[in-house]
């Protein structure tokens, strides 16, 4: 037995709807909810940012300080890379060797915490990482 066909809207269905009478729609209504959109988007995107720039600040420390003792010799060399391996399996190309170890670098160069949280607040990860490592690639 043949399957009957779902009642999917048509092109022409479509574009009745796109070009509906609008009239009922107070002006500002829809202006109003763009507003509201892209004000959330932004926040959302800010919130983001600060974050990321605080989760690599962390790893940073926790990295460069708490497991290396601030040695930066073959030894660090080692546990970076296979701290990155298993990050990088987990979480993606994100926490490769390279990031990993800028994320330490960026704790070593900015170690009081406080000051990268008022930081991550005003600033983009781009901006913050271009001028910590202007020789660097952005990649994170």
């Amino acid at each position: 037995m043949a399957k009957k066909k779902e009642n999917l809207p048509t092109v022409a269905d479509k574009r009745a709807v796109a070009t509906r009478d609008t009239e009922a729609l107070p002006d500002s209504l829809f202006s109003d909810c763009c507003v509201i959109i892209e004000k959330r988007k932004y926040n959302a995107g800010a919130y983001a940012n600060k974050e990321i720039i605080l989760m690599c600040h962390e790893i940073g420390q926790r990295t460069n300080f708490d497991v290396l003792g601030g040695q930066h010799a073959e030894y660090g060399k080692r546990i970076v890379a296979e701290l990155a391996q298993l990050l990088r399996e987990k979480y993606g190309s994100t926490f490769d060797y390279t990031n990993v170890r800028r994320m330490a670098h960026f704790a070593a160069r900015f170690p009081d915490f406080q000051i990268v949280a008022e930081l991550a607040q005003q600033l983009s990860c781009r901006y913050i990482f271009s001028s910590a490592f202007p020789h660097y690639p952005y990649a994170l």
